[in-house]
């Protein structure tokens, strides 16, 4: 079997050590030769070229994603030459445009932020004023780790992106913490979900994740699942969907954003469960049966590395992190540091979250 995945990021190059243990052979189009990905069979092209694409698919049984960019028209070109694509073009397009996942998200009955389509300064201007004078505006495609993400107090502070087209206004929510449900499912409807999991922001950027989520309650457990089974189900997601949300300070779970790929919020599956998110990413677009995701140990911390060193030196720190947290994984992805880029993670398990946690911001330490 063979997967070909578009994009060339660090998701892809982790789907590689799945694939090699399933037997399951990678190839990654990538749009330079220095993709995360190398270490994969990788061939540098457009991937928003549909005869690119087309020629790059022709050796695969099944073409699945490192990120939702690529456009419906190139996907749909692929399904009417009879490519497998997972997740198919219908239900990516929920995690490419953001005005038409709240519209899905309403006609489900999922709760959600209270939102509207602005079309100019006077519609953005109504919205906050039903919304207390401040509101989230987003651009609907393209944004990603806080970027397309504004908060605004005065309709004219959006007339940049208004020039360009219809925005997503969201209410600004008062939000006790973000969660992230992920959930995997198959083509022939198998669904399986790791336990929910806490996820720390810091400039609309991923820095920590807390498995599973401490402090939760059995509501918001079964509340979290019940979402993620119903938005997997109802988009007909095949592979792995991360599903982010926003936990109330009264309890309530509302639906921020989703990723229908492996997520920066499921890393520590890859040294936390049975079956990490990338396998069972393969798993699932392949339709294989999905494998267990029970933790391995009562409490795993994932923690970013961002940005990185700025003399750039990598190689010198890493005997020094393992020598000094030896229980700790460290994972890198072949990226040069950059101010703000993600360039790898540190996960740590064990019986005691905050021992973990302390492991694993200890090793990323290494490499500020």
């Amino acid at each position: 079997m063979r997967v070909g995945v578009i994009g060339g990021g660090q998701l892809a190059r982790m789907m590689v050590p799945a694939a090699v243990e399933l037997g399951i052979d990678i190839a990654v189009l990538g749009e330079s030769a220095d993709a995360a990905a190398r270490i994969a069979v990788t061939t540098v092209g457009d991937y928003t070229d549909a005869a690119t694409v087309l020629a790059f698919a022709r050796d695969v049984d099944v073409i699945t994603f490192d990120h939702e960019h690529v456009p419906q028209t190139v996907l749909r070109a692929l399904v009417d030459a009879g490519v497998a694509v997972r997740p198919g073009p219908d239900a990516l397009l929920h995690a490419q445009d953001k005005l038409v996942l709240r519209r899905k998200l309403e006609q489900l009955g999922i709760p959600q932020p209270a939102w509207a389509e602005v079309v100019d300064a006077a519609s953005l201007d109504a919205f906050l004023e039903r919304s207390g004078g401040r509101a989230v505006v987003k651009t609907p495609r393209g944004g990603y780790d806080g970027h397309g993400v504004r908060v605004v107090s005065d309709a004219h502070e959006a007339d940049d992106w208004l020039a360009d087209g219809p925005l997503l206004a969201e209410e600004l929510v008062g939000f006790r913490r973000e969660l992230a449900q992920l959930v995997a499912r198959r083509p022939s409807g198998e669904i399986a979900m790791w336990p929910l999991v806490e996820t720390v922001q810091g400039d609309g950027v991923c820095r920590e994740v807390f498995a599973p989520a401490p402090r939760s309650t059995a509501r918001v457990e079964r509340v979290s699942r019940e979402i993620a089974h119903a938005v997997a189900e109802a988009l007909g997601v095949t592979g792995v969907l991360a599903v982010e949300l926003f936990e109330t300070d009264d309890e309530r779970v509302l639906v921020n954003e989703l990723a229908m790929r492996p997520h920066n919020s499921g890393h520590w599956t890859i040294d936390g469960a049975v079956t990490s998110q990338f396998e069972q990413h393969l798993r699932a677009v392949l339709d294989l049966p999905l494998g267990s995701t029970l933790p391995i140990a009562p409490w795993s911390a994932m923690v970013n590395v961002l940005g990185g060193p700025a003399d750039g030196d990598l190689d010198s720190r890493v005997p020094h992190l393992m020598a000094d947290q030896p229980a700790a994984k460290l994972h890198l992805y072949g990226k040069t540091p950059r101010p703000g880029r993600k360039i790898g993670h540190v996960t740590a398990t064990g019986d005691d979250l905050d021992d973990a946690v302390f492991a694993a911001r200890a090793a990323v330490a290494f490499f500020d």
